[in-house]
């Protein structure tokens, strides 16, 4: 017979909490252990978890620090949980996050239940036309610099299970095993990359940012997708004091906002006269700014809309060119189709949804690539480029359903 366990935690709840992580995939931690490797003993695996867990001897091992592009030659810094942390971590995750949603603001978007982050965009979309101001606001180091003190006085003031909260200090703690070998303590942050960091991110931002301007600037408006944010002004003078006041207050909380990547944005369109600095700003891979936009009848006018950003643009042809197609002349066309589509449905999904003929340039640079793919392929193509793209048209009228981008580029070319 079993011990009675220090803390009521079902197995249930760890085999719910196992589904969740193997449905989001990610790679192997510091035990460089994968989902499959982990599904060969997976009984064995999950009762250890929740036997610990249920007993608070449950400790997490080091977090594997990992080096992802961010583009312009940076480097995002994630870390990454063994494949068990990631389970125990979704237990205490699927626990606590129905208590704090009920509590989060509406226009809080970022890794939340039935919100996403084209929400986000639309909204930001329509309070553009209707604000002449946005403040763009951009933490430094946001998730390295979460005080573990304050975050934990938000989390007990949400539940005080005891599970829950030993738990969470104990993440917060775990050592970083760095790229090279060596392992650090963190006396503040949360690592990006953890299953439960989101939320606690999200926690600690709602008391920092979103509760505070609901009590302090309850008529400005804002947008914010886990650190990224835009404030909707009706004035200059009024984001001018609204920037002061809240580099004082995460200032107070002990994060700072990026002195050059924070910037007051005059929403230009038809009705808006006169010119100044900074008339643009990124948000969540859209570039909002005047553009040229058209009405049903016909009419052009300028509007302050989004569109894919240059940055997300270069990251996706970034993508593209990593498929090295032409070095695949094996290959045919089905097969490369296979691999990509989801890819490439991701990307028209979500950059398509404002000002999609933004999108054009992408759609033709991979059917530029597939040019290239073709003369590699059949040697009396080689050196006929024009001939080569008429009979990739000629393909993509017959059988438009091979890559999913065919569809939208030819019907947008028909226009």
């Amino acid at each position: 017979m079993e011990k009675e366990k220090s803390f009521t935690i079902s197995k249930r709840q760890v085999w719910e909490a196992y589904k969740s992580v193997k449905a989001n995939r990610g790679g192997a931690g510091i035990d460089n252990q994968s989902i499959a490797v982990f599904e060969e003993d997976m009984n064995n695996n999950l009762y250890k978890i929740w036997n610990r867990m249920s007993s608070g001897s449950y400790f997490p091992p080091p977090v594997k620090r990992v080096e992802i592009p961010k583009g312009e030659g940076k480097m995002r810094m994630l870390g990454i949980p063994t494949v068990a942390d990631r389970v125990a971590q979704m237990v205490v995750k699927n626990s606590l996050e129905p208590l704090l949603e009920p509590h989060f603001h509406a226009d809080s978007y970022g890794y939340r239940p039935n919100k996403s982050a084209l929400d986000a965009v639309g909204q930001a979309r329509q309070r553009c036309w209707r604000y002449d101001w946005v403040l763009d606001l951009d933490v430094k180091g946001f998730f390295d610099n979460i005080s573990h003190e304050l975050l934990m006085k938000a989390v007990e003031k949400h539940t005080d299970c005891r599970w829950t909260l030993l738990y969470i200090e104990r993440w917060l703690k775990a050592p970083i095993a760095m790229i090279d070998g060596s392992l650090i303590y963190p006396e503040k942050g949360t690592p990006q990359g953890g299953v439960v960091s989101p939320l606690l991110a999200n926690l600690f931002l709602h008391y920092v940012f979103d509760h505070w301007m609901q009590r302090s600037y309850s008529e400005v408006p804002f947008e914010r997708y886990a650190d990224d944010a835009v404030c909707h002004c009706r004035t200059e003078l009024e984001a001018k004091q609204l920037k002061a006041d809240l580099e004082a207050r995460f200032g107070e909380c002990g994060l700072e906002l990026h002195p050059e990547k924070t910037k007051i944005v005059y929403c230009k369109d038809e009705d808006r006269k006169g010119d100044y600095p900074v008339m643009k700003f990124d948000f969540l891979g859209y570039t909002f700014r005047p553009r040229l936009s058209r009405t049903r009848r016909g009419r052009f006018f300028e509007s302050f809309t989004p569109a894919i950003s240059n940055k997300a643009a270069k990251a996706i042809r970034q993508k593209i060119r990593s498929w090295s197609w032409q070095l695949r002349p094996g290959d045919t066309l089905e097969d490369l189709a296979r691999e990509c589509n989801p890819i490439i449905r991701g990307w028209i999904n979500y950059y398509g949804r404002f000002n999609p003929s933004a999108l054009r340039g992408i759609l033709d640079h991979l059917n530029w690539r597939l040019v290239r793919w073709a003369t590699s392929k059949y040697k009396k193509l080689r050196g006929r480029q024009r001939k080569v793209t008429k009979w990739l048209r000629q393909i993509a009228e017959r059988q438009p359903n091979i890559f999913v981008h065919w569809g939208v580029l030819y019907k947008t070319a028909e226009r």
